[in-house]
């Protein structure tokens, strides 16, 4: 009996990603038939334009892990297209009032009635999932070549690396600013890469403060993967939907107080601090990584899917049950 042949999938995906997934698209590579476009912004802004001498027909699956600022305005041409499956990191802020982006994911994939949408909030997932959208979790992950432990001293007791001044994070900005302020804790950005790797390698407690978003971002599993003790914000729903154990992998926090009980319980407990640590690089080294992230994705696109169904009356359907 003649093998399978590997479902062919066509991947878009944005020039100087962050964070990089490349090891994502190598290990998907090694599975499927994968053809990977990396597209700038131009590119982006244009798909039919783009991928105008492309035969579309010829691809099992088209992944789509671009930019949504430069795609949401393209629902006419991305309508036409089967086996569309939507990678999102930021679906979050669909729910967040403070962003820009506040229920324009939801009238994006509202005109998208053949597509498959995966992103990377439990929560998020299902609010998307009662608004009658086809929709799958997947946690953002880490790329373990360039994001491991090293044995270094760990100088930074308490520490955070990354942005707050997206109007996304006004919690977080908040949250951090009264912490640098009265307790001990360093504010930090790096390059990409290398850079990020060492100082996480140097920080003993990450604080994580993902205060309002909902889910968990990528940097609390690359933290995680580097052995730092994480301090989490207690997301809810989160935690079980990924593995998570409190008091096992990380420790959870729901205000200041509690997470400054936490830290004195690391300084008391130095036999703590180092299980949590390694508890918690383990987990995410084995259910995690972006070979993970990418094995997950394979399950979602060798699935069934739906054929292409008319725009005109999905759009009446959905008008008629859940104005917008």
């Amino acid at each position: 009996m003649a093998a399978l042949k590997p479902m062919k999938v066509l991947a878009l995906s944005s020039a100087g990603r962050e964070p990089d997934f490349s090891c994502v698209y190598e290990h998907l590579g090694g599975q499927l038939d994968l053809e990977l476009k990396i597209l700038d912004k131009g590119a982006q802004r244009d798909l039919s334009r783009t991928l105008r001498s492309v035969d579309l027909s010829l691809y099992d699956r088209i992944l789509v892990d671009l930019h949504f600022k430069n795609i949401h305005r393209q629902t006419r041409f991305l309508s036409r297209l089967s086996g569309l499956l939507i990678y999102e990191e930021d679906a979050c802020q669909n729910y967040l009032e403070s962003s820009r982006w506040h229920g324009r994911f939801s009238r994006f994939y509202r005109q998208l009635p053949n597509a498959r949408i995966v992103v990377t909030g439990a929560s998020v997932a299902e609010r998307l999932r009662l608004e009658g959208f086809k929709v799958h979790f997947i946690p953002k992950g880490y790329d373990p070549r360039m994001i491991f432990h090293e044995e270094v001293e760990r100088d930074i007791e308490l520490g955070f690396i990354g942005r707050t001044a997206s109007s996304a994070y006004q919690e977080r900005r908040r949250f951090l600013d009264r912490l640098a302020a009265e307790d001990s804790l360093q504010l930090l950005r790096t390059a990409p890469g290398e850079p990020y790797r060492k100082m996480l390698n140097r920080i003993r407690y990450f604080v994580s403060a993902d205060v309002g978003l909902g889910e968990y971002m990528a940097k609390n599993f690359e933290a995680m993967a580097c052995g730092c003790v994480l301090l989490a914000w207690r997301q809810g729903s989160e935690e079980p939907a990924i593995g998570l154990e409190d008091g096992v992998h990380l420790l959870l926090y729901s205000d200041v107080d509690e997470l400054r009980a936490h830290l004195a319980r690391l300084r008391n407990d130095s036999n703590l601090a180092l299980a949590i640590a390694e508890g918690g690089r383990r987990f995410v080294e084995r259910h995690l990584s972006h070979l993970k992230l990418a094995d997950h994705l394979i399950e979602v696109m060798e699935g069934p899917w739906p054929p292409v169904e008319s725009v005109s009356s999905w759009r009446a359907f959905w008008s008629r049950i859940n104005p917008f």
